[in-house]
């Protein structure tokens, strides 16, 4: 199978070192200067420095030549960025078949990624998504990751997942689209408020309670979307919230430690340098959760301090007097 990997950020960087032993790929960034570094020198500099590029892996800022003789489109673009890149694709491949592995809101509409892809491509477009807990330094080191692919379509899933599965990162099929997106966008922005709490020293239990809370807010949201209640628990749901919640390496996790340290939202994310998807999830799910009339204490508290209508201590103050209830 012939892969198109299409942004060339921290994540589509190892997905391409990752599938390159097993498929042909070519990754595709938007920046030509950019790329073309990357080609002579064979490394991510901005985004993934510590790893070298494989040197079977193509690297172009050409769109069409990255989707020529494609059998498979992944987007690992930022979800902001979703909709432009869509559109690109179509105009040079109108039916390829795609995945995308971009987590959260579009900013603009405040759908989700299936939302805006249904708006996009050409109809009959065979799509899905990759989701799961899978930090981009360990999957381009080679290290042992499991990730879950969501389609409509059951027969794609199936076999895209057979097809890209390999010993290292192994891929497990799914038809629950929604709850495998709700799953990968709200799961930010539960780790943005455990690395406030760490960042405070409210301890571990505070954190284990945080991360076990933040699940039932999103299999609560998830459910009434149309997401199956076994989907948050598995890859996408608990796995992914683990690991953003309690792992250095997760960009939002560390948003809520400069929150709890008193920096400023616009500091924290230039020291960054990277996009935190929680950052902006954060308000489209409060507003999603409002229209559904389900409660997400500490979503509305996180959108509180992004906002600046709450200081770090007194959303914990807010969530820690709230009435107490039956589980």
């Amino acid at each position: 199978m012939k892969l198109a990997i299409l942004g060339a950020g921290a994540w589509g960087t190892a997905l391409a070192i990752s599938f390159i032993g097993r498929h042909p790929s070519t990754l595709w960034g938007r920046n030509p200067a950019t790329m073309g570094e990357m080609r002579t020198s064979r490394i991510n500099r901005r985004y993934l420095p510590n790893h070298l590029l494989p040197p079977q892996l193509a690297v172009t800022a050409d769109l069409h030549e990255a989707v020529a003789g494609a059998d498979l489109a992944i987007l690992a673009v930022p979800v902001a960025a979703l909709r432009d890149t869509l559109q690109q694709l179509r105009h040079c491949q109108p039916k390829l078949p795609l995945l995308w592995a971009c987590k959260g809101f579009d900013p603009d509409s405040g759908y989700l990624p299936h939302q805006t892809v249904a708006e996009t491509v050409a109809a009959g477009t065979l799509s899905g998504v990759l989701s799961g807990p899978s930090f981009a330094e360990e999957v381009a080191a080679g290290l042992p990751a499991a990730i879950t692919l969501a389609s409509p379509h059951p027969a794609f899933a199936r076999e895209t997942a057979h097809a890209l599965h390999g010993h290292r990162l192994r891929l497990y099929s799914s038809t629950d689209l929604v709850g495998v997106e709700i799953a990968g966008a709200l799961k930010n922005v539960i780790a943005i408020a455990t690395g406030l709490s760490d960042q405070l020293g409210l301890g571990f239990n505070a954190r284990a309670a945080l991360v076990t809370r933040g699940l039932a807010e999103i299999a609560r949201l998830g459910v009434v979307l149309g997401g199956r209640s076994e989907t948050f628990m598995g890859l996408s749901g608990l796995g992914d919230l683990v690991l953003t919640c309690t792992g250095p390496l997760s960009r939002n996790y560390r948003v809520g430690q400069g929150l709890g340290r008193g920096e400023t939202l616009a500091e924290i994310l230039e020291k960054l340098g990277h996009v935190a998807e929680g950052v902006t999830s954060a308000a489209s799910a409060v507003a999603l959760a409002r229209h559904h009339q389900v409660e997400m204490p500490i979503t509305e508290a996180v959108q509180g301090v992004l906002a600046g209508a709450l200081t770090a201590h007194e959303a914990v103050e807010a969530l820690l007097s709230r009435e107490p209830r039956s589980e």
